[in-house]
């Protein structure tokens, strides 16, 4: 098992990526946790700023269409973390974003009927209305990622490790991006390139 202080002694920063209903975020916590790291997450921001302004998370996407501002205070904010190290930062483009910081790059995928079952439960609403969710985000980070940053969140070139979370469960999720933690540590230790 990866001694907690050994993750934050290297200045780990492990990037978590993945769509609405993925299971990133439950990964991410796990791993900020027993890793002994800090933990971000953009979307946390995103939705802690919809609620500030009163507004849905679909209307504050259409909004950040039209205003850089948005996504660039948020993207800002992580990349000043990571370069603190000892941190995981869960965001859709975290990957992108922390593209010369993360050690680790991770991107948790799921098909959209089992991304919108989750989001159901998980927020107590019909799969209609998280299906209608989640296509009306990914639609609108889509346009914005590549209008406002260049990225095409298509292209998973960027990506160290991929985990499809419908193939495997939230526990076996976990211990495979821990195996390749402890690859990565090794790797910082004996001052080779992670």
């Amino acid at each position: 098992m990866v001694k907690v202080s050994e993750a934050c002694k290297t200045g780990l920063v492990i990037a978590v990526s993945g769509l609405p209903g993925s299971g990133k975020t439950s990964l991410a916590r796990r791993l900020a946790e027993r890793l002994g790291l800090r933990y971000l997450s953009l979307g946390e921001m995103f939705r802690k700023l919809a609620h500030e302004k009163r507004i849905t998370l679909e209307e504050l996407s259409r909004i950040a269409e039209k205003d850089a501002s948005i996504d660039k205070a948020i993207d800002d904010k992580a990349i000043e973390e990571a370069s603190k190290g000892c941190i995981v930062v869960d965001g859709h483009i975290s990957a992108w974003t922390l593209e010369n910081t993360a050690h680790l790059k991770v991107l948790v995928m799921a098909p959209i009927n089992v991304r919108a079952e989750r989001i159901a439960r998980r927020d107590n609403k019909s799969i209609e209305d998280a299906l209608t969710e989640i296509r009306v985000r990914e639609e609108s980070e889509s346009r914005r990622f590549m209008k406002f940053y260049g990225i095409n969140i298509f292209d998973l070139s960027i990506f160290d490790l991929i985990i499809n979370s419908e193939k495997f469960n939230e526990e076996e999720v976990f211990e495979i991006v821990m195996s390749a933690v402890k690859i990565v540590l090794r790797k910082i230790r004996e001052g080779r390139k992670a």
